[in-house]
Order: structure tokens, then sequence, then C-alpha cells
């Protein structure tokens, strides 16, 4: 395929350019001159986030230019068995809405770590701290800026180190200036551009296709099953179902660019109603981002990159202006996961390892210097590693992205689900789990990826080997409760939801009607 950028005119780089400048002016706004106190919580918004933006804002920081083309690529393979990592989500979206978050906000913390030092000492706190440093840094910033460096570099004809720093300007002025009110209000604006121009893509195309039966008609009927036979080499479905749980506890109840959003709710319920809303929006994740590669498939069945699939649909389908649009969605879906992240990096630093160990009467002008510092600090670091990571060539983006989620994610799983879950269980198994469960995770995942690749030794699934590292962890830390003598002090007043805290009945009603949605999902894409 020709070099993206060759398919640009004039209008499409006005259009760039125009909406670059409107972001920065709106983020400028809303940073410095919309009622801006000087006493606002940098990283919580001033705990003044509706449900509408907690929504869009974490659908917005998990929807990356990567997502886009991945997804569409897998679409074009596969069909929509991808979609599980969207659908089967609601479950622990869920878990996040009625288990987790009552308990976050009641605890009033502004971090994870935060909240498991109130349930298990400042020893946790400061091993979890490092190591959502670290994963935030890796898995968020990183691989994000390498996808969004690769995109950019097609798009606009940069090289990567100017892709890169460019992503980390516009991003890091949002984080450092605004923090999470910043990103979040131009996450709504992003976020509905970007369902408006994905929908005008899988429009066209599919009526240039001849419709939905036409598509369907010329497609394998595997291309429409959620769950495939459990010997399929890609993704079978005793993998998805058993090893997908363990990736989707991590990511949206552990996780601080996730649940960040959540913790920023002006009260429990919007936060409950935050989650709900995601949960309806993750469903679009299929048709607006899967249905592009399928459509592609049909439209251009000889196309020699999957990787391609969701570009060569953008620049054989949309006229010029259209073209730059969907450029600037793009860069907006990279803003986003970026900022949030670097927020998220930032908060985490400044609280649980500034404020907490070296500084803890640091005034809130202090406390927001440093996280601005320490956004730029951690933009810079981010760049050599996502250059770093430009030199591996030869991975598939989508599995490398799920597969490096499915090694991180075991031991967090395992101590957030004790740690909340049973009352009993103690400091020294959520610290050995946190940190001999890290080695075996970690070092598991870099044998798989790396050392002895999958592709010439035949490991299991890597979803499979995370639900056997949960599963051993998990052994691990109840036989290490059981035999901690020192035991733990009672956290009944921590753990113990609120009776006025409870979803109330509107929470419960949009949830049982999500839930029956899915269900009906499931159903209806299977069998095929």
């Amino acid at each position: 395929m020709r070099q993206i950028s060759s398919f640009l005119e004039p209008v499409d780089y006005i259009i760039i350019v125009g909406y670059l400048l409107v972001l920065v002016a709106f983020g400028y706004y809303i940073s410095f001159v919309k009622n801006k106190k000087s006493d606002e919580n940098l990283f919580l918004a001033g705990n003044t986030l509706g449900w509408t933006s907690i929504g869009l804002n974490m659908w917005g920081t998990n929807v990356g230019p990567s997502m886009l083309i991945a997804s569409a690529s897998v679409g074009f393979t596969s069909g929509i068995v991808a979609g599980n990592f969207a659908w089967y989500a609601f479950v622990f979206i869920l878990l996040l809405a009625v288990v987790f978050s009552p308990r976050y906000m009641g605890a009033k913390v502004l971090t994870l770590p935060e909240f498991m030092g109130k349930r298990f000492g400042d020893s946790t706190r400061n091993i979890l701290a490092w190591y959502t440093l670290i994963t935030i840094l890796i898995s968020w910033l990183s691989l994000t800026l390498f996808a969004g460096g690769v995109l950019v570099q097609q798009l606009l004809d940069l090289p990567m180190y100017l892709s890169v720093i460019m992503m980390v300007i516009l991003s890091g002025f949002f984080a450092a200036a605004g923090g999470l009110k910043a990103i979040a209000y131009t996450n709504v604006f992003q976020m509905l551009l970007l369902i408006a121009v994905s929908l005008l893509l899988v429009v066209m195309g599919v009526e240039k296709a001849g419709g939905l039966e036409a598509i369907y008609a010329q497609t394998p009927g595997s291309y429409w099953n959620l769950l495939l036979p459990a010997d399929d080499k890609n993704y079978p479905w005793i993998a998805i179902v058993l090893g997908y749980p363990i990736m989707g506890v991590w990511f949206w109840c552990t996780d601080q660019s996730m649940v960040q959003s959540v913790l920023g709710a002006k009260n429990l319920k919007e936060g409950q109603l935050g989650a709900n809303f995601i949960g309806w929006l993750k469903i679009l994740d299929v048709p607006l981002f899967i249905l592009p590669g399928i459509v592609c498939y049909v439209l251009f069945p000889h196309l020699k990159n999957p990787d391609e699939a969701y570009m060569t649909m953008v620049t054989q389908l949309f006229p010029a202006g259209l073209r730059g649009l969907i450029i600037v969605v793009l860069i907006a879906a990279l803003i986003s996961t970026i900022g949030s992240a670097l927020n998220s990096l930032s908060t985490v630093f400044t609280m649980d390892i500034y404020v907490k160990k070296y500084n803890p009467e640091a005034s809130q002008k202090t406390i927001v210097k440093t996280g601005r510092l320490v956004v730029f600090f951690g933009s810079l670091l981010s760049i050599f590693i996502t250059l770093g990571i430009d030199s591996i060539k030869g991975l598939n983006l989508f599995d490398i992205f799920q597969s490096v989620l499915g090694f991180i994610a075991p031991p967090m799983s395992v101590v957030f689900l004790f740690g909340v879950l049973w009352n009993k269980t103690t400091t020294k198994a959520a610290n050995w789990t946190l940190t001999l469960g890290t080695f075996i995770s970690i070092g598991i995942g870099v044998l798989y990826l790396w050392v002895f690749p999958n592709e010439v030794y035949q490991w299991p699934h890597f979803l499979l080997l995370s639900f056997y590292i949960f599963v051993g962890l998990s052994v691990m830390a109840y036989l290490i409760t059981i035999f901690d003598k020192a035991g733990q002090k009672d956290h009944q007043t921590l753990l113990r939801i609120n009776p006025e805290a409870k979803p109330d009945k509107q929470v419960k009603i949009l949830w049982v009607l999500l839930c029956l949605v899915m269900v009906a999902l499931y159903l209806i894409f299977n069998g095929h």
C-alpha cells in the first residue's frame, strides 16, 4: 500500500492542523480559565466527574489507535472472535461497579496502592506503587506510544522519533496543565468524534459491499462466532472463558489508569453509572473497530498485510477532507490514552511515593508541581523505551498487547481479589504474591515471548498460561495466609460496603438491562 500521506490533499492538512489548534485552546481554557481553583485536586478532577465524562474517559483511555488497527486486522483474518476482549468485559466492569468501587470510594483514596496500604500496610503500598508505575510506563505509555508512532509515521511521513515526541508533547500538555479534568473534558468531544467518523466508515463500507447480508454470505461462518472450537489455533473458547477473567479483573478493577475516572466521580452513584455507561460503549467496539476488517475482507480479499485493513478502508472509501478527519480521530485517541496514562503515572508517584515517604507535609502547590515534573520525566523516559521497542521487528501488535497484559495480570488480580473478598488474607501473603508472583508471571512471559517463542515451541495459549499462573498464585496466597501465625487485624470497617452505598434502583435497572443485552449478543453470535 502506498504511503498514507500520499493520499492526503491540502484540505486534509487544514483539518488536521485546525483540529489540533482547537484541542490545545480548549485544553488551555479548561486548565487555566474555567473556574480554576488553587486547591483543586489535580489528579481526581476535584471529584467533579459525572457519569458521562467517566464512561467516555474510560472508553477513551481504553480505545487507542493500536486497537483500531489491530481490531480491524483480527476482523480481517478471524472475524468477530476478538470481540470477546470487549464484550466479555461487562462482567468485570460490573464487578468494579458493585464490589470494588464502593470500597475504594468509601476508603476515600486517591490511588489503588493507597487503598491496599490501608488494607495491608505501608510495605504492600510501596510494592504496589512501584509495580503500578512500571506497569503504566510499559503497558500504557511505551507500547501505546510505539503503536501511535508507527501510525503517525505512516500518516504524516514523519520519522519515528518525531512522531513519538509530537504525541508526548500534546498528551503531556493536558496531563501536566490540567490533570484529569482537562483530559476528561476533551475526551467527551474526542470520543463523540471517534464514534461519528468510525460509524461513517462502517456505513460506507457496508454499502459498497452490498449490505450486511452480502457481507455475511461472502465470509466464513466462523467469522460470526464469539466462541471458537477448543482446538482453534488462535482463540480457542476455553482460553477465552478461563483466561480473560484474569486480565479482566486486573484491567477493569485494579489498574490505576482505568479506575481513576471512577475515583474522580462526584459520588458513588455517578461512578457506578459511569461504569455502566462504558459497558454499553464497549458494545460499539465490534461494529466500529472489528467490522471494518471484515468488510475489508470482502472488498479487498487479496490484501497481503491484514494490519493495513483499517487504513485501506480509509484511503479507498473516504474522499479528501474525511481522510484528514479520520487522522484527527486517531490522533485524538492517542492523546486520550497517553494523557490518561501520564496522569496516572504522576498520581501514583506523587501521592504514594513522594508524599507518603518523603514529604508528608507537602502543600497542594508542591504536590501539583511535583506531579507536573513526574509527567515531564515520565514522558522523556517513555520516549527512550518506545524507541527501544521500535528496534523489535516481526511481532503481531494485537497478540503482543494482550499477552503482555495476560502476564502482568495474575499477581494483581490475586492480591486484590483476596484482599477485598477475604478478610483473613495477610500482609505476608499479599507481599509474597506481588514480589515472587510477579517474578514468576513476568518470567514465564519473557520465556513465552522471546526466549522460547511460541511459534517454535508448543506452549499453551497465553490466556491459559495466565489462568494457570493465577491458580498457582491463589494457592500460594491461601497457604501463606493459613500458615501465617502473625495473622491479620480485622478490616471489616474498610472492606464492608455501607448499606447506604449499595446500588440504587436506577443503577440496578441499567445493569440488569446491560446484562440481558450481553447474554443476547452471545446467543446471537454463536452457532454460525
